[in-house]
């Protein structure tokens, strides 16, 4: 049998990791600044993370929801206490396209509308409605097409505006990425995501804040939302979650309802996911990462937009972007196979940075020297002249 053939895949084997780095199958060290897609928060392996998940599967590794949890209920708390939103309700999931899915479903239970507001450059998921809620026509089926979603212009106050004044009365949900990561680390203005807040509150309709990339610590603040001081009404979450061990979920406001039924998933919240997601958040309270995140960021991106050949530095924390000149179109591909360091990409030209939120400094400077000598070298290129003198 054939895996089939989505993927475009580097030509590359992992077969061990540790902290930011990874290794080949051919013992090559890789600096990690990428953590596949985000999902590495505490670093690969860390050895709590390790311990935690080895103690729970010796106990019960799995049990459905029909059961009590009390795993469940300790993350609750953990994750309660830790983002400051303790008086929210907790469901969990798999992935972040299955957390927009129930919260779009949700909002839909609650305000009994069916409109979707979303944004140009937006990625919520590759399933049902969080792919219809997904800017990318390239990857939505024909029966993903629905007429319940609008997109409007990301930072677009006027249109916002404009839009809630037409049709306010029918939109159950305003979905929204306070920092955009598949879209290129576009960041919402804080004034974007206050009228967000103003305007779903004046005619009913719930705010969703998509932090399945942007949150758990990653800005340097719990959720990037917290930059704009209000509150959504549902927190979708995954990536960093589970430190690479499958999990979401969606924090929702004490005003929203639940009933029997309404929800439901076979995986979401297991033993073994909820051992791996205590251990993230353990090793984050611990360790002060959140703090760390935005310190290590700002050293970041500061040193980068010093220098020569990149442009358009932007991100908070450890969620970074950069754009990229034609003329050093390929500079990911060398960083990766002339360099050995991860780094993620948004079309057309854009380099996105999301490493483990404890990356050393000694290790950001290994990559900040890396990406300046790369760029140097695609620069000044040895010409064939140059080349002829030196063996004449």
């Amino acid at each position: 049998m054939k895996l089939f053939d989505v993927y475009p895949l580097n030509d590359i084997t992992i077969t061990k990791a540790s902290g930011s780095y990874v290794w080949d199958e051919n013992g090559v060290q890789y600096l990690d600044l990428y953590g596949g897609h985000a999902v590495i928060s505490i670093g690969h392996t860390h050895p709590h993370w390790v311990q935690r998940i080895e103690e729970q599967i010796q106990k019960i590794s799995f049990y459905s929801n029909s059961v009590h949890i009390p795993l469940q209920k300790e993350l609750a708390d953990k994750l309660g206490k830790l983002s400051g939103k303790e008086d929210y309700q907790l469901f969990l999931v798999n992935s972040g396209a299955e957390a927009n899915e129930n919260a779009l479903k949700l909002a839909s239970f609650h305000t009994n509308k069916k409109k979707i507001v979303a944004f140009n450059k937006a990625f919520h998921g590759r399933t049902s409605l969080a792919l219809a809620a997904t800017d990318n026509a390239t990857i939505i089926a024909p029966v993903n097409e629905t007429a319940n979603i609008d997109f409007l212009p990301f930072n677009d106050e006027a249109a916002l505006k404009e839009y809630f004044q037409n049709n306010g009365h029918t939109v159950a949900a305003v979905i929204v990425e306070a920092i955009q990561g598949v879209g290129g680390i576009n960041v919402a203005t804080e004034s974007f995501l206050k009228l967000v807040r103003i305007l779903c509150d004046e005619h009913n309709a719930l705010f969703i804040a998509d932090e399945v990339q942007c949150g758990y610590g990653r800005s340097g603040k719990f959720f990037a939302l917290d930059y704009a001081g209000v509150n959504a009404d549902i927190y979708t979450m995954a990536k960093g979650m589970g430190n690479g061990f499958p999990i979401g979920g969606i924090l929702i406001a004490p005003y929203i309802k639940a009933k029997h039924g309404m929800l439901g998933t076979t995986f979401g919240g297991n033993h073994l996911a909820c051992a791996a997601a205590l251990a993230v958040l353990e090793i984050i309270e611990r360790d002060n990462l959140i703090e760390m995140s935005k310190q290590r960021g700002m050293y970041l991106i500061n040193k980068l937009k010093s220098i020569d050949g990149i442009d358009k530095v932007r991100g908070k924390g450890l969620m970074i972007g950069f754009n990229v000149p034609e003329d050093i179109k390929d500079l990911r591909k060398k960083l990766l196979n002339d360099y050995f360091i991860f780094t993620g990409e948004a079309k057309p030209n854009i380099i996105r940075l999301l490493p483990a939120l404890n990356i050393t400094r000694k290790q950001v400077d290994e990559f900040l020297d890396t990406l300046a000598e790369a760029i140097e070298e695609m620069k000044t290129p040895v010409s064939k002249g140059v080349e002829e003198n030196v063996f004449q």
